[in-house]
């Protein structure tokens, strides 16, 4: 009963949000509502998150996942009052198993974009932001044009290798972990790693990369996002995820999250908080 009552008012709180009460008729309204049933009737939200992507979801000592990814992903099974399942994914299988039902939603260091788009529900609006770069031996590297011709490590999945490649004449040689892509580079089977300045910034404070550096500039920012079911984008799965991320940004969580993992602070955060924060100055016009 408490699941059919929890269930009913977040579906009608959704519709009505949505202006759809009065439109959809009843076998609409419970297809709107299948995902979040399932997940209210398991008591648990699987949620994809990468394994070794320090310090968005790595390991715990106890074997159990951390970091903001995660964190971000328990305030969606608190609010949704379930159990969360954190399960291992990668670059290469996130959108295989959300399309296959393994997992009900990624909050795994996706980029946005348009041909993701088409396949799976992108959730707006984005959580996270980054660009692609390099981590090299200090002194080998002094622009992008120095990577022609020659292998750079990169991670399977990943849509920008292509780029770098067509644009770089470089040869990416692509792992299916971040581990063993750093292993290759500190090996020198290749001359940089490619991959988001973010993780780069984060392994170059962990102390385990002296004689390193990112030597050039980041290419591009993209924004990253979660993700539901391309099925569950408009309904409400989706829209309760929507209305999540705009919470991440308004309420300033997501920079709480950056002090918290000690990540160098960034203003994308801060205006994005501005810009989605509600303006409830009118609530002390009069007094």
């Amino acid at each position: 009963m408490q699941i059919k009552s929890a269930l009913k008012m977040v579906v009608a709180t959704l519709m009505t949000t949505l202006g759809l009460i009065g439109v959809l008729p009843m076998s609409s309204a419970h297809a709107a509502e299948s995902q979040l049933k399932e997940i209210l009737t398991r008591g648990v939200v699987r949620v994809g998150v990468q394994g070794a992507f320090k310090p968005w979801s790595f390991p715990a000592p106890d074997g159990t996942m951390q970091g903001i990814e995660v964190d971000l992903a328990k305030t969606v099974a608190d609010t949704l009052g379930v159990k969360l399942e954190a399960v291992i994914i990668t670059s290469a299988n996130r959108m295989q198993f959300l399309q296959q039902g393994k997992i009900d939603l990624i909050i795994g260091g996706m980029y946005d974009t348009a041909e993701r788009r088409k396949v799976i529900g992108i959730v707006e609006p984005s959580y996270w932001t980054s660009g692609p770069t390099l981590l090299a031996k200090d002194g080998q590297i002094k622009n992008w044009k120095d990577i022609a011709g020659k292998p750079v490590c990169g991670k399977q999945g990943v849509y920008y290798n292509k780029q770098v490649e067509t644009q770089y004449r470089a040869t990416i040689i692509a792992f299916t972990g971040n581990s063993e892509g750093k292993e290759a580079l500190r090996s020198g089977k290749c001359i940089a790693w490619l991959y988001d300045d973010v993780s780069l910034l984060a392994d170059l404070a962990s102390g385990e990369w002296k004689g390193y550096e990112m030597p050039v500039s980041v290419l591009y920012n993209n924004p990253w996002a979660a993700a539901v079911p391309l099925e569950e984008q408009n309904k409400a799965w989706g829209a309760f995820m929507a209305g999540m991320a705009y919470r991440w940004q308004a309420t300033g969580k997501l920079l709480e999250l950056e002090k918290k993992w000690g990540l160098k602070p960034s203003e994308w955060f801060t205006q994005q908080r501005d810009k989605l924060q509600w303006d409830t100055s009118y609530l002390n016009a009069g007094k």
